[in-house]
């Protein structure tokens, strides 16, 4: 321990050491020897020993070319009369107001306090990454040969976190430069330095893009100190700086005890609440989710074990009460674990999407699915590209072999789906949409950009330009994979696609106009030509008649319902196919698209129907004879259907309610009507647009058109219109609003024309009773005749 003088004694107990600081503490780091001649790897031996109350810390010593740690206790010098073998430290002032900058820091640039590590560990990589550079041009600067690598180490006892990198260090300037002053990036100013030298390359890994990075310590920190030697400079420099702080010291460092051969040491003292961060677990699980792809190798601090056996002592006499012979007696062992530490190899230094696709195995794909999606089953395809020109990025792909067991996932965009990495360092995976629409939230992948900021946040990603162009490209790609599926020759694999993920891409049809052109060949419906297969849209126009202009497509709640309605009559004898849509979101998804292939969508339901036929003279002489019928018909009606017309689309049915051309269809209005909060006013509206089309060619329309003549006012007759108008109901897919109402009437109908049509032949029986008395009868008297005789 450093002795104080009196005088310095005096000076503490005067100004209650508020001028003093305590020197950064660490746990001890681990054993390791000496590689070959050059090259120094970490040494250091566990020690116990209690803390001061100024302030512990264990330090690196370079004693016979190994690095041992070791704790010391220190102050910092009171004055200069100190005997402190520290020169006294330089107080500075940062350029900018820090208390607004911590609350910048802690409330709006960072939402999660573990990207602290993340930003601590990308500075540690450049740092690396910079003195590869430079020692390209200059090999001397790697005389030490230490190896370049990241080591974290923690003590869990009193919450510090040191994290140690063998990289380009900082000169005394260059501490004043990057740390001194808010939000300057040394990182990018050697990036601009190397760029007008046109010495960088393709392949620059360099991470960090802002200068507040490293005051992302002070999330989770009260102090930290930055211990640090450039090989640019013989000293070593000491960073000191307290969280709120308005000023910083710096130092130089002359005990050799605390002495580094190069790179810097960053020591992080946490506050109460977070110190669960110096948790060894903990610190390997963030490196593992943020920074597992960083170019260095990552090692960390842990506890391991191994299984030996040792021998166990048995009591002599109980060994004899056994029957056993002392001499020849083998001796008993167990089974103990042995603990110790050592360093650890936590991170993969090449991530998979910087490999060349044509190197990777469809195996190693998959294997890298399951390992980041936790998944167990392979995807059903891939995509690895690299996307270059105005926005660089890489990135993988994945459709997954199921959809999600969750019913509220496919309008839930916010999933862990897609990887956002920016430069090797993972960012987040919690997006609303900025990435990839809703509809396609089930595409799993990972995106590594160069053109982001490191320090990425969800307003930057939604105003961001390169987002945006990045989005486009990415659905673009999605797109291409899923198409890629459709034509496989295993017609299953697009089965399997179709019957998980055919609902996200109705919903595309819906929310995403920009590229309709992209989804519409992925859907799949059936047809009145194919009712047990699905047929795709390219399918549909290929079998079309030469003289047919547009697609139909009736809705329905089944494939039995749709095949079955009075709407297909005329089209099934033409020939004609129509599209069966069955799943409730299929109706509006396809009046979404409007066309394809410049052929419209035309629902069958609706009135007018033109189905190229039309005799313009034959309809002339045909609305002489029925316009009148037609104009009795809807007076009886009433406000029940907006109008009666004519039809040429019916030939076994007397009539049918269509909807109007703006209206709701049958099935649209079942699907209103269910809905959990519906307007009633706009569904009285809609209903009012029902068009009653007639036939005039069935038996039952001619009989009307001749009642409407001779007897209009005729009960039978009226009633048989409204009849006609609820069974047209039913059949056309509508729901009648009185079924009690309608089943009367079809009771009534039914005793008309049944009649007592079989009653005749069949004899009644009397009723027998106690009180039954039959009635008195006039009895014939005949006189008796003798047989073969005459009367």
């Amino acid at each position: 321990m450093h002795r104080l003088s009196r005088r310095s004694v005096s000076a503490i107990l005067r100004s209650g050491g508020s001028r003093h600081r305590a020197v950064a503490s660490s746990s001890p780091f681990s054993d390791s020897v000496l590689e070959g001649d050059t090259r120094v790897r970490w040494f250091s031996v566990l020690n116990s020993g209690r803390h001061s109350t100024i302030g512990a810390s264990t330090q690196l010593i370079l004693k016979n070319g190994i690095f041992l740690s070791s704790r010391c206790e220190s102050t910092a010098a009171a004055s200069e009369n100190s005997d402190s073998p520290h020169p006294p430290a330089e107080k500075y002032e940062y350029q900018a107001e820090v208390s607004r900058l911590m609350d910048l820091i802690v409330n709006s640039l960072y939402s999660n306090k573990d990207v602290f590590l993340r930003e601590l560990i990308s500075n540690a990589s450049d740092a690396l990454d910079k003195l590869r550079y430079l020692s390209v041009t200059d090999p001397a600067l790697l005389k030490d040969g230490v190896d370049l690598d990241i080591r974290i180490q923690t003590d869990k006892e009193n919450g510090i976190v040191t994290i140690t990198d063998t990289g380009i260090g900082m000169t005394r300037q260059e501490l004043i430069d990057c740390l001194g002053t808010i939000a300057q990036s040394g990182t990018s100013k050697f990036l601009r330095a190397l760029k007008d030298s046109k010495d960088v390359g393709s392949d620059s890994n360099l991470i960090g893009q802002f200068g507040v990075g490293f005051y992302s310590a002070f999330l989770v920190s009260d102090r930290v100190t930055v211990s640090t030697k450039s090989p640019k400079s013989d000293k070593q420099y000491v960073w000191e700086g307290e969280a709120n702080a308005s000023s910083y010291i710096i130092r130089e460092e002359t005990d050799p005890e605390m002495l580094i051969p190069r790179g810097t040491r960053l020591t992080i003292y946490l506050k109460r609440d977070d110190k669960g961060f110096a948790n060894p677990e903990r610190v390997q699980k963030l490196i593992k989710n943020y920074s597992q792809f960083v170019s260095f190798p990552i090692y960390t601090w842990q506890e391991k074990g191994y299984t030996k056996e040792v021998e166990v002592d048995e009591d002599p006499a109980e060994a004899r009460k056994d029957g056993q012979d002392e001499k020849a007696e083998k001796k008993k062992t167990k089974t103990v674990v042995e603990r110790y530490w050592d360093w650890e190899l936590t991170n993969e230094t090449q991530p998979i999407w910087l490999r060349n696709n044509k190197e990777v195995t469809t195996e190693e794909y998959n294997e890298f699915y399951k390992k980041t999606f936790n998944e167990y089953l392979d995807p059903l395809a891939s995509s690895h590209f690299t996307t270059e020109g105005e926005v660089e990025f890489r990135s993988i792909l994945y459709v997954p072999g199921y959809a999600p067991s969750g019913k509220d996932d496919i309008i839930n965009p916010k999933t862990k789906n897609i990887r956002l990495y920016v430069k090797r360092v993972f960012i987040s995976d919690d997006f609303d949409g900025e990435l990839f629409p809703r509809y396609l939230s089930f595409v799993k992948g990972v995106v590594d950009s160069n053109d982001l900021p490191l320090n990425v946040s969800r307003e930057i990603l939604q105003e961001s330009r390169i987002v945006r162009i990045m989005r486009k490209r990415l659905v673009r790609k999605a797109f291409d994979m899923m198409l890629g599926i459709s034509l496989s020759e295993n017609r299953a694999d697009y089965e399997q696609f179709w019957e998980n993920y055919g609902k996200y891409l109705k919903l595309g049809c819906i929310e995403d106009n920009e590229n309709h052109k992209r989804i519409a060949p992925l859907l799949r419906f059936f047809s009145s030509q194919s009712e047990e297969e699905m047929i795709s849209l390219d399918e549909y126009v290929e079998n079309m008649k030469a003289e047919q202009k547009d697609i139909y497509f009736i809705a329905a709640d089944s494939v039995t319902s749709a095949k079955n309605t009075p709407f297909l009559e005329r089209l099934l004898e033409k020939d004609l196919e129509v599209l069966f849509l069955v799943d409730p979101i299929d109706e509006v998804a396809i009046q979404n698209l409007k066309s394809y292939k410049d052929k419209n969508f035309v629902d069958i339901s609706k009135e007018d129907l033109d189905l190229g036929d039309k005799d313009e003279e034959k309809e002339k002489v045909i609305k002489q004879e029925y316009g009148q019928t037609c104009d009795w018909i809807k007076k009886r009606l009433g406000d029940k259907v907006a109008s009666v017309q004519l039809t040429n689309r019916l030939s076994s049915s007397p009539c049918v309610l269509a909807s109007g051309k703006f209206g709701w269809s049958p099935n649209m209005e079942r699907l209103m009507k269910s809905q959990t909060v519906g307007d009633t006013s706009s569904l009285e509206f809609m209903r009012g647009r029902r068009v009653l089309e007639i036939n005039p060619e069935h038996p039952i329309i001619k009989n009307l058109n001749a009642a409407c003549k001779t007897s209009p006012d005729d009960e039978d007759a009226l009633r048989a219109i409204d009849l006609l108008y609820d069974a047209a109901l039913v059949s056309s897919g509508f729901t009648p609003e009185n079924p009690g109402q309608l089943g009367g009437k079809i009771y009534e109908m039914m005793g008309m024309a049944l009649s007592g049509k079989w009653l005749s032949a069949v004899e009644v029986p009397h009723p027998v009773g106690p009180n039954h008395h039959p009635e008195a009868v006039e009895a014939e008297i005949v006189e008796p005749v003798e047989a073969g005789g005459q009367k």
